[in-house]
């Protein structure tokens, strides 16, 4: 398989869908149908008449081993596509263990930010106090500064 990066036409190509596409939030599973079905305990046959609804509803894209689960998807499960943003002061002399742990939280993304913060977290907007409340238990972190996202302008 050539996996040389794209050039020419492609690269054109790959250029433009970047510009006129839009930002989405999807969920991404790395998984084989056959093991999908085995960890529900039903037979690949049923898991395709699921997946088929749930594609045909627009909640899901598949593929050659993953699955999307789409902004519809992450909508019909009450999921915001509207992160809220922590940033967050670490103590120097803790950074690390510090970092260790706040990972394990419920969070979509986050960042190391040179500058007056050390970490900006994204999250669903439903688990941000819960987010809040065990960042608070964690030792090193000096202060955080929570915004909630109203609206997507592009």
């Amino acid at each position: 398989m050539n996996k040389q990066i794209p050039t020419g036409r492609s690269l054109r190509l790959l250029r433009m869908m970047y510009d006129q596409g839009r930002p989405i939030t999807t969920y991404t599973l790395e998984v084989k149908q056959s093991q999908l079905a085995k960890k529900l305990e039903i037979s690949r046959q049923a898991l395709n008449v699921h997946l088929r609804k749930l594609r045909d509803h627009g909640c899901i894209r598949t593929g050659r081993g993953f699955i999307d689960v789409t902004e519809k998807g992450l909508n019909v499960l009450g999921v915001s596509t509207s992160p809220a943003f922590v940033f967050i002061k670490v103590s120097p002399l803790k950074r690390g263990k510090t970092y260790q742990k706040m990972v394990k939280f419920p969070l979509q993304r986050v960042f190391r930010v040179p500058g007056d913060m050390d970490a900006i977290i994204v999250v669903e907007r439903e688990k941000l106090d819960e987010t809040l409340k065990g960042l608070a238990s964690v030792e090193g972190i000096q202060d955080t500064k929570s915004y909630v996202t109203i609206q997507i302008l592009k």
